[in-house]
């Protein structure tokens, strides 16, 4: 990542990396300032991982064109467990609007065909 990042985005400690498909994935190692309960990930942790692989892939998408995206909804499923080991996130447009985007983000660990959440996310596009 780089070095503008937010301060959540920090203490995430989140990078991105390739995926095997040339997709953007954000990582997040597990450390001390992610834990819920001892092993386990905390649920914001993983709400705030899903959110910046929205925007980053809806960013991806709309460089070049002077709109930010803000968020008007979001939902999380939370639907495994996770654990003390690195977490994955890419996320998926699934309608780019003139004013509006749909994105949906997924986390995994150890298989990305076993996502531990999953999230969708409606942006308003707003030009300044």
């Amino acid at each position: 990542m780089n070095d503008s990042l937010p301060p959540y985005a920090e203490l995430l400690q989140l990078r991105t990396e390739q995926g095997e498909d040339g997709q953007t994935l954000f990582v997040m190692p597990f450390h001390d300032d992610v834990v819920g309960r001892p092993g386990y990930l905390h649920g914001g942790a993983i709400a705030g991982l899903l959110e910046f692989a929205a925007y980053g892939e809806l960013s991806l998408a709309l460089r070049g064109r002077d709109l930010h995206p803000k968020p008007i909804s979001v939902t999380v499923d939370y639907l495994l467990g996770g654990r003390d080991r690195d977490t994955y996130a890419a996320a998926v447009i699934e309608r780019l609007g003139a004013r509006i985007a749909n994105v949906e983000a997924f986390a995994w660990q150890k298989d990305r065909a076993t996502p531990i959440a999953s999230a969708r996310i409606n942006f308003l596009l707003a030009a300044d």
